[in-house]
């Protein structure tokens, strides 16, 4: 559902990969919100008791979204919002969010079907909002749940795969060019090279290399990405294959080496959660 999932897009992600949780339940979700307010009131008065239940300066909502799927046997993705009063304003003024995050498994099944029932397996984890939020809710989770957060890089070579597979999708006509942005190692300074490719010329080239519509394999997105060094290489005279690859951007999403996120078109964010979740549990695993 596009209208469901419109906040998920066009914002900047930061991805972690998660354990399976224990225990989790998705019927106590109103508790969560609950003990989850407390604990972060609790953090932000340096470990002084707060009661359960009180009303706080922050709000906390944890709920499902059970749209994000891609197979039957895939936990629904839980959303976590963080939402702010200032103390001057008055009790009926609109509140401000101030920090997302939520837990999905997109078509996690290999991972679901070896862990025991007690478990509960939403491998990937995307936060947006200040750092500081993002550690206290996931202490909290760690200490709740017994999982354990780790940040998920993406490795050049799946960033390439994302460039190929991103380019194949369909998108409308006055989509931006694909970008692709390469870091120059060894060098006293930072140096970056950034190389724009018109969409529909991206798409011309990988048509060309692409045998079997639907299916990728490696050679093909290595054929893919040497025809773009090799343009580039003609007209400037630099190896692009000397440097590492760190970011791409298309009309689908953009990614960054550093676990930066950022999605596009509604329509394909099932098909990139699907591979991030590959990667969350490659990760763990």
């Amino acid at each position: 559902d596009p209208q469901r999932t419109a906040f998920l897009l066009r914002k900047q992600w930061t991805l972690y990969s998660v354990t399976p949780l224990y225990r989790f339940s998705d019927a106590r979700l109103r508790d969560y919100a609950r003990l989850l307010s407390a604990f972060i009131a609790a953090e932000k008065q340096k470990g002084l008791a707060v009661e359960v239940g009180v009303e706080l300066d922050i709000k906390v909502s944890v709920s499902s979204l059970p749209d994000l799927k891609g197979s039957d046997q895939d936990q629904a993705a839980i959303l976590v919002q963080l939402s702010s009063r200032s103390a001057a304003s008055s009790k009926n003024s609109e509140e401000k969010l101030i920090w997302s995050g939520w837990f999905c498994c997109v078509s996690g099944d290999d991972l679901s079907e070896n862990v025991p029932e007690d478990f509960t397996c939403l491998p990937l984890f995307l936060a947006n909002g200040g750092e500081s939020y993002t550690s206290i809710v996931g202490s909290w989770f760690q200490k709740t749940f017994d999982c354990c957060f780790r940040r998920l890089a993406i490795s050049p070579l799946n960033l390439s795969w994302m460039a190929a597979m991103w380019t194949g999708c369909k998108v409308d006509k006055t989509a931006s060019a694909m970008e692709l942005v390469f870091s120059v190692p060894c060098l006293p300074q930072p140096l970056n090279i950034s190389y724009a490719i018109h969409p529909e010329d991206a798409k011309a080239l990988w048509d060309t290399v692409q045998k079997t519509p639907g299916e990728i394999t490696q050679e093909e997105v290595d054929v893919f990405m040497d025809c773009l060094y090799s343009h580039f290489h003609r007209h400037f005279k630099i190896h692009l294959s000397a440097t590492k690859l760190v970011k791409v951007s298309t009309a689908i999403a953009s990614a960054h080496c550093d676990g930066i996120i950022k999605f596009l078109q509604s329509q394909y964010l099932t098909g990139v959660l699907m591979l991030l979740t590959e990667l969350a549990i490659s990760q763990i695993q």
